[in-house]
């Protein structure tokens, strides 16, 4: 395994209908570096944002879809994406605030 800081580890948040609704239930959604795992994001959420306090990752692995041009077919890399869960005393993340 690959030696991944926690600056790393989230990629980018992931804005949908469905992310920006489980966010009034205190959920985020985040794509995140492949390789890391549930204890790796919720550190780095904690110290990317700061007074932030996460109560559970849930995370999944996203194969990469079908791609073709022409008569040369390929896949698009995997990602993987990460839900995070914030407690009740928590502050919100402010990257999605005003959105």
């Amino acid at each position: 395994m690959a030696d991944i800081k926690y600056y790393d580890v989230i990629l980018k948040p992931v804005v949908t209908e469905k992310s920006m609704a489980g966010m009034g239930e205190k959920k985020y959604t985040f794509l995140v570096h492949t390789e890391a795992n549930k204890t790796m994001i919720k550190e780095a959420v904690e110290k990317m944002f700061a007074g932030t306090k996460v109560k559970s990752v849930n995370t999944m692995n996203l194969d990469g879809k079908n791609k073709r041009r022409g008569a040369v077919t390929g896949k698009t890399s995997k990602t993987k994406k990460a839900i995070v869960q914030l407690t009740a005393d928590s502050k919100d993340i402010e990257i999605f605030t005003g959105l």
